[in-house]
Formats: C-alpha cells, structure tokens, sequence
C-alpha cells in the first residue's frame, strides 16, 4: 500500500510523465471476502455507498484504474464486474491462468506471471532433477486445484507420475491435516510440490514436525515460497532444502525514505499504524500499571528499526505493485501524448483527459512498453500478462538457526526451450544438509540392457526391469523398449551395445576343419601308396589281371577327391565355389566311370570263355576309355551349365546361427552340387547293379565282389547324406559334404585296392596267373 502510495506521488511530482496531470487514489481493503470486494467495485465505479448500477453519480472524479486484488479469487470476481464496465484492472499477485481469457476478462491485466508458466517453470525443475515420483497438495481453491492441473498435465508428458494429489483445507481441520501428514508419511514420494498461501500450510508444518516426516523436498509457489520467515526454528530440519519460484528481486530507489517518514501523529485516519507502532518500538499508547512498557510518543525513528517494514533490500510483490501503477501512468501517457484535441473518436491513441474512457484505457494498456527501474521491460502479451521471470529460491539453515532463502537460479519463459531454466546446483543444499539432490521414483531406473515391463495396473513411473533379449539392446536408462541391432550386428553380452556378428566358416584352424584336413592327406597318402605298390608290381599277375590302366585312372581320380575335399575348407570365394563344384563332380564321376568300364571288363571277361562268343573284341582299350571321357563329358556339361546360367557369388546366412554370419556358397551353387550328386548316383546304381550280378562269377579272385561292397558303401555314404544335408544348416553343411566325399572316396579306396595290396604285399604266393584265373568252382564239380 505504501508502495502505490509513492509511486502515485512520484508520478505526480515527474515533469515529464503526465505533465499538469495529478493522479489520486482511494484505498479499499477487501476483508478477504468477495462480497465486500464487489460491493466495494460497485461503489468504485457508481461513485455512490448505494449503488446504481448503470449510473454515475461521480461528477469531479474520473475512475482510471484499478489495482488489484492480491488473490485470485476475489481478482475474479472483481475482473467480472469491470470487465463490463470496460474498466481496466492490473493485479500484482493474482496468477490464476484463468484469468489469461481475453473473452471472459477483456480489461484484467497483471504484473505476476499466469500460473501456466509457474506450472511450465516447475515441470522444467523435475525434468531437469530426474523425478519420476512426486506428490502434489493443492489449496482448496481455483489456485490450488488449477495449478496441479496444469503441473500434472506438464509433467506427464515428461514420463513423471504423480503419487498422491492432496486438498489442503481452507479451515482448520485436525483430522484433514493429519490425514495428508500420513499420505506424505507412507508415500515413496520424496519431492512433493505445493500451490497454496502460507496461511493454510502452517497447520501442515505442525503435522509434518509432530509426526517426524524428514527428507522430503518441498516446491513451494509462489506464494508461499518467500515465507520462510513463518517456520519456527524447531521445524527449520523438517523444511530446509525447500526449493520454489519467486517474483524476481527488484529495487525501488526512494521508496525505505518515503517508508521512514511514516507517522501516526501525521495519518491520524489509519488505525493500523498504532498498532504497527506498537510492535515495532515495544511501546504503549496508553499507560498500562502492570506492565514495563514505555508510552509511545509518535517521534521514534523507523531508521532504527529491522522488520519486514523496513526491509527493503528482497522486494518482489512489492515492486509488482510499482510497476502496476506506472503501467496505468504510461497507458495514460499514450493516451494524451497529442494534447488537448478533439480526435479522441478519429484517432483512438490521442484523446483529452476530460473526454477519456475507461475502454480507451484497456487499449492503451494493451500497448504500454515502458522499462522500469531495475532496468527490465515491462509489457503485456495477448492475454494482459507479463513476460514469465521466476527467481528459484533455495531455504538454507543460517547461523542462528533460522531459514533463509537465497537465490540458486532464474526461469525466463522468454528465452529459447532448453535454455529457460538455470540452476546453480553447487550452490543449492537439500534436506539434511547434503548437497546432492535426492532421488524420487517408484522404481529404481532401469539400467542400459535392460526395459521396463509395465506392472499391472499401477502408474506407468512403477516398473520392473527385465533383460533385453537377445539381439537387442538399450544403451541408456529406463528404456521402454530394446533396440534392435543392425543386420549385421548382434547384442554384447550386457546387451548395452551392438557389435559386429562373427563371421564364421568352416577353418583349417578350427577341429572340425583340421581332422578333415588330415583325413584328406591320409587319403591322399594311401592312394599314393597304393599306386607305388601298384606301378612296382605292374607286371604281376593281380595286378595286369585287373584292367591296369583303369586301375591307375581310378588311383588318379581317387586322388582328386581327397584333394578336392580341400576346397571345402577355408573362407569361400566366388573361385573357390566354382573350383569345389567342378573338381567334386568331374573327379567322383571319372571314379564310377572307371570302376563301371572295370566291371564291364570282369562280365565281358567271363562271358569270352563260353564257346563262340567274341563280346569281348567290340570292347577293346579305345572304346573303354572312349566310356569314360562320353560319362565325364556329361558331368562337364552339368558343370558348365550351372556356372554359365547363374553368378557365382557368396552369400551371408544369418539364420543358421543368429550370432554370427555364415559364409556359404550361393543358392546356385548348392543345387549344381546336388545335380552333379544326382548323375553320380545314377551311375553308381548302374554300376552297383551290374557289379551285384557278376558278384559270383567263379573267378578264384573275383573283382566284382569287391566292386559290389565298394558301391555298396559309396551308395549307403549318398543316401545317409541326403537328410544330413537338409537337416544342417551353417557351415555343418559344409561339413557333412566333405564328411561324404571323404567317407565314400576311402571306401573305393579300401574296398577295391586294398585286398589287392593285401595278397600283393602280404600273400606274395598268391600272386600267380594259375590263382588269379583258376576256376575253383569248377574242379571241385569235376570231383564230386
């Protein structure tokens, strides 16, 4: 009040801002109560105790303005009335944001910020903090309920859940306050924000303290936040660490002078100034025997005293109330900067003070821009409310004992997003003293490798975490859902990052690949040997009975399929896949070929001793080997077919094994491998067939046996490979190829040659051409 009082007067006494203008003032208190508050507004604006509305019985006076109310209520009310009056109102302390509706309060401004950006500044300070678990006490009011409303609706899109929503209640109600004591109490909540006034808090502080409810942090609002003053020193632990926004500090230059020229023997019409008196010199106005009390003189020095009265070094609402006056005096200032004219309805920013409206007024408002005094620029958006500055308060325990607050930071809702709040957290202690912040969540954060898993039917801020799987990851905190690798990429082990998958084929350097590597080499060796044994002993009669050239392009052939089981083993390429299909399928082919022409040979051979038979003449060496190149020819041509008609390429499996990627061969490649397997069965049969049919020719050393049992096997390795191949996937179908390859090329080997090396080296005796031809079947006939 003293405040509006010297700034009305300084406006008065300014040459320059309205010039042969006086400005007055009639001061009104509302009791708190609206009715009196719209009584009074009716009286304001009729001029008369008994009002009329719609008519104005002021003739000397014009009503330019109204400052005030201090609570968003009674603001209401009061903003209904001279909103239809056209009568412009500035509030300094009402923030409701419902009073930002231009089309229900077309003539309310305010020099505090609209409880949406105090909610805005709020929801930025939990982001900021981390807080996903917080409470919230309103005011049992529009203040209270409106500000959690739009909190809750701020803070819900930044993930954070509001654990319990309490009433405060506007009377005094023992049971209602312990009731919201025990929610705190029992709640996991640790930060609990509040928009209420002070009044209704400090039955709650009294519960919070009797019940022992530590290590909370509170937010306080705006108008609550500068009232640390009102915590007794007892309840200072239960209370220090409070965080709230404030109106930001200002400075009023003259004003502590004009607050000390204060004096009851000179405003004699104000009855409170005594009593203020009173308690600020310990004196008496009258004499009282029993009590020490001097008798009050009117001439003590307010210099002398330290009270809220005096202070004037924290003003906030104080200077809220300075600006609102100078942005009435400003409006009024535009309004009459042309003179003393007549296009007050022509051009509506240059009237005379005579023919002014209210209505022309709220326009002039609406376009006011002035700076004050500590420098900052004052003006109104849309809805009539300032630019939103907060200062972040901070109650810290001072020496004595007492809370003070001080300033750890500032909101400016003007600047750029992510940039509006600053914090000084070194400078900021919590409750306990400690200076880290606390922790509010229902649940403890999920760590990177982790997701949170909704529990049923609680807030989505209580969660349980549970591993990512497999080929997914989370590389951050509280992650609702794993991320999953690349293509090529798999999860580590803590499933926090992606790394690249193995790439993975069949190696010399692995088991698997060295034993067939050395069985390959045995195979190699043994059909080496056996063709050593076979060119030493070339001229004995085993071995020139048993087609000795097909004998040695069969040992040759055998050669190249355990050689060519090389190529099956080490990392795949484009060459290698053409090599490995060509050498496998011309190599097993030239075999059967030469044990097919071997077995032709043996049947023929059986068939010349019958009498007037020369089958054997049409097949002679040339036409034998003339067999051999027609059955390969076909498998060149299958080969060559394939390579010409698709790409060799390799491909990346990544279904066999998820972890790693197979190098395989192409699609292609693997089906000229089975055509090539295909034509070799096909001979193998022919042959087998044959071979079972001349299996008990009398021969005492039949090679048709052997050549039975030897396609035997090679048939069962072929057959058996079948579902193995299909039932492998990765480089194990690899493995089962050269398994086949290996298993069938040493059972021609053993079956074939090695009997023959066994009488050849072993039973020398044996080796005769009266043994090898002799008909054994038939002499014993002759004897029986």
């Amino acid at each position: 009040m003293r405040a509006m009082m010297f700034a009305i007067q300084e406006i008065n006494s300014n040459a320059n801002l309205l010039p042969n203008i006086t400005l007055g003032y009639a001061l009104y208190d509302t009791c708190d109560s609206v009715t009196i508050a719209m009584e009074e507004m009716l009286t304001l604006i009729t001029g008369s105790k008994r009002y009329i509305p719609n008519y104005n019985c002021q003739m000397d006076s014009v009503l330019t303005a109204v400052i005030g109310e201090s609570a968003s209520a009674i603001s209401i009310a009061m903003a209904r009335i001279l909103g239809t009056y056209h009568v412009p109102q500035v509030s300094y302390f009402s923030s409701i944001n419902t009073l930002s509706n231009k089309q229900e309060f077309p003539s309310f401004f305010r020099t505090i910020p609209s409880d949406t950006f105090q909610t805005t500044a709020f929801a930025a300070i939990v982001e900021h903090f981390g807080w996903k678990w917080v409470g919230t006490l309103a005011e049992d009011n529009d203040y209270g309920y409106l500000g959690v409303h739009l909190f809750s609706e701020q803070v819900e899109k930044l993930g954070t859940c509001i654990a319990f929503s309490e009433t405060i209640p506007l009377f005094y109600s023992k049971e209602r306050y312990s009731a919201i004591a025990e929610t705190i109490r029992h709640s996991s909540a640790k930060v609990i924000i509040v928009f209420s006034g002070d009044t209704n808090l400090l039955p709650l502080f009294g519960e919070i303290t009797e019940k022992n409810i530590t290590g909370r942090t509170w937010l306080a609002s705006e108008a609550w936040s500068t009232s640390a003053f009102l915590i007794e020193k007892d309840q200072v632990n239960y209370f220090s660490g409070t965080l709230g926004l404030a109106i930001p500090q200002g400075t009023i230059s003259g004003l502590q002078q004009f607050l000390f020229q204060l004096n009851p023997l000179q405003n004699l019409e104000d009855i409170n100034i005594k009593t203020f008196w009173e308690n600020s010199f310990g004196c008496s106005w009258f004499k009282n025997l029993n009590s020490n009390e001097t008798i009050c003189s009117g001439n003590e020095n307010l210099s002398t005293v330290n009270n809220a009265y005096t202070q004037v070094s924290q003003l906030r609402i104080t200077c809220n109330v300075y600006n609102a006056i100078y942005a009435i005096a400003n409006a009024l200032e535009d309004l009459f900067s042309c003179g003393n004219n007549k296009e007050s309805f022509i051009n509506e920013a240059c009237v005379s003070e005579r023919d002014m409206k209210s209505w022309q007024v709220v326009q002039a408002l609406q376009r006011v821009n002035f700076t004050d005094q500590a420098g900052k620029q004052l003006y109104f958006d849309q809805n009539g409310d300032p630019v939103a500055k907060y200062d972040v308060l901070n109650w810290q325990i001072r020496a004595d004992g007492y809370l003070v607050y001080g300033k750890v930071g500032s909101y400016d809702a003007s600047m750029p997003k992510g940039q509006q709040l600053e914090i000084d957290e070194q400078a900021t202690l919590w409750n306990g003293a400690t200076s880290q912040p606390p922790v509010s969540e229902c649940s403890n954060s999920c760590k990177p490798g982790f997701r949170k898993s909704i529990l049923r039917g609680q807030p989505i801020c209580c969660f349980s975490c549970i591993p990512c799987p497999e080929g997914e990851i989370s590389n951050g905190t509280d992650f609702t859902e794993c991320l999953k690798c690349p293509q090529d990429y798999w999860s580590n082990k803590n499933k926090d990052s992606c790394i690249p998958k193995e790439v993975d084929y069949l190696s010399f350097e692995e088991p698997l690949g060295i034993t067939f590597s050395v069985s390959a080499a045995l195979g190699v060796c043994q059909t080496i040997l056996v063709t050593a044994v076979f060119i030493k002993y070339r001229h004995t009669p085993i071995v020139r009975a048993n087609n000795l050239e097909m004998s040695f392009l069969l040992l040759m052939s055998l050669t190249m399929c355990f050689l060519g089981s090389f190529t099956f083993i080490g990392q795949p390429s484009p060459a290698l896949c053409v090599l490995r299909q060509t050498v496998f399928g011309i190599s097993f082919v030239l075999c059967i070929s030469c044990i097919f022409v071997k077995t032709l040979v043996v049947i023929l051979a059986f068939a010349m001793a019958k009498p007037n038979q020369n089958i054997f003449k049409l097949f002679r060496p040339f036409h034998q080997r003339l067999l051999v190149i027609l059955t390969t020819l076909v498998q060149i041509v299958i080969c060559i077919g394939f390579l010409y008609s698709s790409s060799s390429s390799i491909q990346k499996n990544r279904e066999a094994v998820v972890t790693k990627i197979i190098l395989e061969c192409n699609i292609e490649s693997g089906m000229a491998f089975l055509f090539a397997i295909g034509y070799i069965g096909l001979l193998a049969l022919v042959c087998f067939a044959l071979a079972f049919l001349a299996r008990n020719l009398p021969d005492n050393f039949n090679e048709a046996k052997f050549i039975t049992f030897s396609l035997l096997v090679f048939v069962i390795v072929w057959v058996s490979f079948i579902p193995g191949y299909m039932s492998t996937s990765g480089k194990y179908v690899t493995a089962v190829e050269i398994f086949a390859i290996l298993s069938s090329a040493a059972g021609l080997l053993v079956c074939i040659f090695f009997p023959k090396c066994y009488i050849i080296l072993l039973k020398p005796t044996k080796n005769t051409k009266r043994n090898v031809i002799g008909r054994s079947h038939q002499t014993s006939i002759r004897s029986m």
